[in-house]
């Protein structure tokens, strides 16, 4: 196998640089335009999307990459989805007892403190 065999892709940089300058410019504009809002947000962020497609396929080299990539993500997405699903159960759950009996008494302290002030108010004892 020769070097000439060798399949290589160039990219013009300089090309996807003033594509991405267009997008940011349109995402602009849409921002400009007097719209309603819920357009303007969706408009926005399918421009950012195009932009961040255009980054992967080309200067991440995406577009000119076999098919292993796939079985490289698939493990990935399998995680990405499956642990916050298998951790969800223990979101906000309280599994220890308060070590910090300060807390606990902090309402009878208050209550305390306003008796002592409420008496020596009256005229009680100083």
């Amino acid at each position: 196998m020769s070097h000439d065999d060798h399949q290589t892709h160039h990219v013009n940089y300089l090309a996807v640089f003033f594509v991405l300058c267009g997008c940011t410019g349109l995402s602009v504009l849409f921002d400009v335009l007097s719209m309603p809002k819920g357009v303007t947000i969706v408009l926005v962020l399918a421009v950012a999307c195009a932009k961040a497609m255009s980054v992967m396929m080309y200067f991440m080299h995406l577009k000119f990459e076999g098919n292993w990539k796939y079985v490289l993500l698939a493990p990935t997405t399998i995680l990405a989805i499956g642990l916050p699903i298998a951790l969800f159960p223990d979101i906000g759950r309280s599994y220890y007892i308060n070590a910090a009996p300060q807390v606990t008494s902090w309402a009878d302290e208050v209550a305390e403190y306003e008796r002592e002030h409420a008496a020596a108010a009256e005229g009680g004892a100083h």
